[in-house]
């Protein structure tokens, strides 16, 4: 305790003090040594108590100089010292009192003022960090922000959830990514990171992942002349891609199925223009196919506007009763002789209870059922079976009629389910359509009439074993559209 005392300023002044009082009295003393010798003739003690005395009082002097010094110094830097600590560990609005207008008040008047700024600065860069967060949480897009080593250092919730789900798969490694220093960078987004942090400049390309396409842009965060990581935005951009892909193979379809019987119009045309045709049998053969693919036409140029003002909300519809045994009764006998010529069993299936809708269109759910057995009867071979079944069934409470329309055919590619019913979509790339009547819109405009009735259709497949498709209709009348009942 004492050494700390004599190491402080107080302390160093007080000894400097002590010397300095201890100096004049010796050189004082040697000048009162005649005085002295003179007063206190022979008397030795007054002339200790005298010298005891006056170090007393030097030394209460210099003692009380010292408290004095303590108070209007020390103390000042103690608070100045223990305000500092306060602010290093965050407590920004600490400051100290000012109880003097000498350096050392002058000294805490500008520590106030600088930690008032620096509070200032504080509460301005958390406001940022806030209004940051902000617009991070509130992107649709993904944000990651990796450094130089590869780790993340910053995500929104998105970025944070794909990161997440992307942590737990493994990525094909090749023999240049097998040692790769960059751990916490998923597989896909590797070689864009490391072009980035090479080139220092930004990287945009798409990556597929989990049957979905991500659309990445990756810029560099650089740090004066140095690149200190990475920031990633990613976009789910597979619904795009889809739509893309179904607006290309639109395009690619229809004009197939516009050219094919232009092309064949054109020729047979040709041919009787130049009387090709020998005999009247021939000129009524070629007569015959040119009215058959402008037919073909007509119902292709028909589907496409009726579809167009499906989707267009547009669809007349007769709101009545439907009784629903009545109605697969009346499209059993519809196909039961072409199944049997085909050498297919076609069956159907009712509940002994009656099943009404209350608001629905007859003609168009029959419409319904036969594009649906249409194709279940072109896509299934001889001594398969088709069957179309209807149940009542509840959901969430709510009476729904469940219509299924199942076969034996070839099926359908998993990969191709989510596609079919779209416009001109084929399943069987290889399939043409010389020998159908069919035009490619029967399945979207089974899926836009049962909508219109606020059903659903999905559709289930194993390859080489058959393809089922079910139908959700609700059975009360509503005036307003609801959202598709869920399963």
């Amino acid at each position: 305790m004492v050494f700390r005392f004599l190491r402080s300023v107080v302390g160093k002044l007080w000894a400097t003090i002590m010397v300095l009082v201890a100096v004049v009295l010796i050189i004082v003393g040697i000048f009162l040594l005649r005085y002295i010798d003179v007063t206190f003739n022979n008397s030795q003690y007054q002339v200790k108590v005298l010298f005891i005395i006056t170090g007393i009082v030097g030394f209460s002097l210099t003692t009380f100089f010292a408290f004095f010094l303590s108070f209007k110094i020390t103390q000042p830097l103690l608070q100045l010292k223990k305000a500092a600590d306060l602010i290093a560990q965050g407590e920004y609005r600490t400051r100290v009192p000012i109880r003097s207008t000498d350096e050392i008040g002058e000294l805490a008047g500008t520590f106030n003022h600088m930690a008032g700024e620096v509070d200032k600065l504080i509460r301005d860069l958390q406001h940022e960090k806030d209004h940051l967060s902000s617009v991070l949480r509130s992107m649709a897009d993904a944000v990651v922000t990796f450094d130089a080593s590869g780790s993340v250092i910053l995500t929104n919730p998105q970025g944070d959830a794909i990161m997440e789900r992307w942590s737990g798969l493994e990525w094909e490694r090749d023999a240049t990514s097998a040692a790769k220093p960059y751990g916490a960078v998923p597989g896909p987004l590797y070689e864009q990171f490391r072009s980035v942090l090479r080139q220092g400049r930004d990287q945009h390309g798409k990556v597929h992942v989990l049957n979905e396409v991500w659309s990445v842009a990756m810029a560099p965060l650089k740090s004066k002349e140095s690149i200190r990581g990475a920031v990633a935005v990613l976009r789910n951009v597979t619904e795009e891609s889809r739509l893309e892909k179904l607006r290309r193979d639109f395009v690619a379809n229809v004009s197939h199925e516009i050219r094919t019987p232009l092309s064949m119009l054109q020729g047979y045309s040709e041919a009787l223009m130049d009387d090709i045709a020998a005999s009247p049998e021939e000129r009524n053969e070629l007569v015959q196919v040119i009215h058959d693919e402008s037919l073909r036409m007509g119902r292709l140029v028909k589907d496409l506007l009726d579809l167009a003002r499906m989707e267009a909300g547009h669809l007349e519809m007769k709101h009545e009763r439907v009784d629903v045994p009545a109605l697969v009764k009346r499209v059993h006998r519809k196909f039961a002789v072409y199944a049997k010529e085909r050498g297919i069993r076609f069956r159907y299936g009712l509940p002994p209870a009656t099943i009404v809708l209350e608001d629905a269109d007859e003609d168009r759910l029959e419409q319904v059922l036969t594009n649906l057995l249409d194709n279940a009867l072109r896509h299934t071979s001889e001594g398969a079976e088709i069957a179309v079944e209807a149940e009542l069934v509840p959901i969430k409470g709510k009476p729904f009629v469940k219509l299924t329309v199942l076969d034996e055919g070839q099926g359908i590619p998993a990969e191709d389910i989510p596609y079919i019913f779209e416009r001109f979509y084929k399943a069987d790339k290889a399939r043409t359509r010389g020998g159908s009547s069919g035009t490619g819109l029967g399945l979207a405009i089974v899926k836009n009439i049962v909508e219109s009735h606020r059903g659903s259709i999905e559709a289930a497949s194993v390859l080489g074993k058959g393809t089922t498709f079910t139908l959700l209709l609700p059975v009360e009348a509503t005036k307003a559209l609801s959202k598709t009942p869920e399963r």
